[in-house]
C-alpha cells in the first residue's frame, strides 16, 4: 500500500470512539480492505491499531498469524528451515507481501516454497508455482536462445546485428545516424558492450511515449518503434570499448531471434528453450493489471507514474500497471515464470554434458570473461566480477565461479544463482523497495547462500 493510500485510510477510520485508557475502541474499522461496522472492536482485532495516540495499519489482517511473514504454502521440509527462518525474518524486516523460493541440487528441484500474499486484499497465499515477473532475469534466457542460433550456424558471436537486422530504409532517412552502430556485434549485445550507458544518455526501453511520438505511432512504443528511434541516438562509448548495462541492447537481440527464426521470440523461446526443460507455464506477460495471467501474483510499488497508454496517457497509474510498456521488453525483461520453472533452467548447466538445451562448449562460451575493459581492469588484471554472454559472474575461490543474474521493476524484484557447488537458488518477491532497501532481490542475495550453507542434510532421494 502506499503512503498516500496508508494515511488516507487512517485519517478515514479515525472516527473512534476510546472506551477506556487501556483498550480504545473504533466505530469504523478496515478488515482484510473493506469496511465493516466496527462498533466496541478492541484495536488489537482490528486491521488497524493506535498506538501512542496514532493509528496504523495492522497488514492484511488483525491476526498475526496473517501477517505475510507468517503466510506460507508448500511442503515444509526440516531440512530446509533454514529458509523459512530466512524468509520470515526477511519479510518481517523490508515488509515484504509475497515471495517464492527454489532451490536445487544436483540438477533437481529439491524445495519450493510460497511465502506471504499474491493478492494481498484478496488473500491469496503466494503458492510455489505462483507466476512472477521475473524482469532481466529474462536475458540469460535469450542468451541462451542466441547460442543455439550460433550452434545451428544461423549466425556467429561477430556478426554485425545490423547486417542480421534490415533497417537499412529507416538508416538512409536518419540525417543524425551514428556510424559506429554498424559495428555493434552479437557478442558486443550479449555482453552490454554495445555502445549505449544509461547514465550518461537515458534507458531507450523506457520511453514508451517519446518515441511513439518521434516516429510517429501510437504509444506505447513497440520494439520496433525503440529501434527506429534509437537509430538517430549518437552511442555513448565505441562498441566493445567496455561494459555497460544496456536493455536495448537485448531488445535487439529478441529481434535478431525473430529474424533468423520466421518465429516469434516468445514461440521459439518456448519451444526451444523452456518445453526441452519440463517448463510450461512460462510466458510474456502484460502490462495492464487486467491482463494478470491465471495464477501471477500482484505487483505492489509506492506511488504512481503517468500512463504511457494513448487511452488514459499521461494520467497518473499504479507503477507496475501502465507507467512503462511489458511487452516491448521482452527479450531483456518480460518474460513471467515460477521460481521453479526458473530453478530448472539454472540447473539445466550443472552438467554440461547432459544439458539438453546448449553444447558443453556454448556453456563454456556462455561463462566466458569478456576481452578489455570488460573482464579486466586498466592493468590487465582480471575483475573479480565481470558479465559474460548473459550471467554476471564473480570468482570466489581458485577454480570457483558463482554465476547469478538480478532483475528490478516496479514492483517486481528477482535473483537467479548458479553456485560453483551445483546448487541453484532462486528468489522471486512482488515488490521492490523496502524501507531499508532500493533492490529487494540484491538485498537477499547473502541471505540465500547463507540459508544454503546451514542445510546439513540434503535430499538424497530426489525428483522434479
Amino acid at each position: 500500500m502506499s503512503r498516500s493510500l496508508a494515511l488516507f485510510t487512517a485519517l478515514f477510520v479515525a472516527t473512534l470512539s476510546v472506551g477506556g485508557a487501556d483498550e480504545p475502541e473504533f466505530d469504523i474499522v478496515i478488515k482484510n480492505g473493506k469496511i465493516v461496522d466496527g462498533s466496541g472492536t478492541p484495536w488489537y482485532q482490528a486491521d488497524v491499531g493506535i498506538d501512542d495516540g496514532k493509528i496504523f495499519l495492522r497488514g492484511p489482517g488483525y491476526r498475526p498469524s496473517a501477517a505475510p511473514a507468517n503466510v506460507a504454502s508448500g511442503e515444509a521440509d526440516e531440512r530446509f528451515a533454514s529458509y523459512d527462518r530466512m524468509m520470515r525474518d526477511f519479510m518481517t524486516e523490508h515488509r515484504v507481501p509475497g515471495a517464492s523460493i527454489a532451490v536445487t541440487d544436483r540438477g533437481k528441484v529439491v524445495f519450493a516454497r510460497g511465502y506471504g500474499y499474491a493478492d494481498i486484499a484478496q488473500q491469496q497465499p503466494v503458492q510455489p508455482d505462483s507466476l512472477f515477473r521475473i524482469a532481466s532475469l529474462s536475458k540469460p534466457i535469450t542468451a541462451v536462445a542466441v547460442l543455439q542460433l550460433i550452434e545451428q550456424g544461423k549466425v556467429t558471436l561477430d556478426d554485425k546485428v545490423f547486417d542480421v537486422l534490415d533497417f537499412e530504409s529507416d538508416i538512409a532517412s536518419t540525417e543524425e545516424f551514428d556510424e559506429r552502430l554498424r559495428e555493434i556485434t552479437i557478442r558486443h549485445l550479449l555482453e552490454h558492450r554495445g555502445g549505449w550507458d544509461r547514465d550518461v544518455s537515458f534507458d531507450a526501453m523506457f520511453r514508451s511515449t517519446g518515441f511513439a511520438d518521434q516516429v510517429g505511432t501510437e504509444p506505447p512504443a513497440d520494439q520496433q518503434t525503440v529501434i527506429k528511434a534509437m537509430l538517430s541516438q549518437p552511442l555513448d562509448f565505441d562498441p566493445g570499448q567496455r561494459y555497460a548495462y544496456s536493455n536495448f541492447g537485448y531488445c535487439l537481440l529478441g529481434r535478431v531471434i525473430e529474424t533468423l527464426t520466421n518465429q516469434g521470440y516468445e514461440a521459439y523461446v518456448q519451444q526451444h528453450v523452456l518445453a526441452p526443460l519440463g517448463v510450461t507455464s512460462m510466458r510474456i506477460g502484460a502490462t495492464r493489471l487486467e491482463g494478470r495471467a491465471e495464477n501471477e501474483v500482484r505487483y505492489y510499488q509506492p506511488g504512481t507514474g503517468k500512463s504511457v497508454f494513448a487511452s488514459d496517457r499521461g494520467e497518473e497509474v499504479p507503477w507496475p500497471y501502465g507507467a512503462w510498456y511489458l511487452q516491448a521488453m521482452d527479450s531483456h525483461g518480460g518474460w513471467i515464470a515460477s521460481a521453479s520453472d526458473l530453478a530448472k533452467f539454472a540447473a539445466a548447466f550443472d552438467d554440461p554434458d547432459q544439458c539438453p538445451i546448449l553444447s558443453r562448449e556454448s556453456i563454456e562460451w556462455m561463462d566466458r570473461r569478456p576481452p578489455g575493459l570488460a573482464g579486466n581492469d586498466a592493468d590487465g588484471k582480471e575483475k573479480s566480477r565481470y558479465y559474460s554472454l548473459g550471467w554476471s559472474n564473480r570468482t570466489v575461490g581458485p577454480g570457483k565461479v558463482n554465476h547469478w543474474h538480478t532483475g528490478s521493476l516496479d514492483g517486481t524484484a528477482t535473483i537467479m544463482i548458479r553456485r560453483h557447488d551445483g546448487k541453484n537458488l532462486i528468489a522471486l518477491l512482488n515488490a521492490r523497495v523496502s524501507p531499508s532497501a532500493s533492490h529487494l532481490g540484491s538485498a537477499i542475495d547473502r541471505l540465500l547462500h547463507q540459508a544454503a550453507d546451514a542445510v546439513t542434510d540434503w535430499p538424497a532421494d530426489q525428483t522434479d
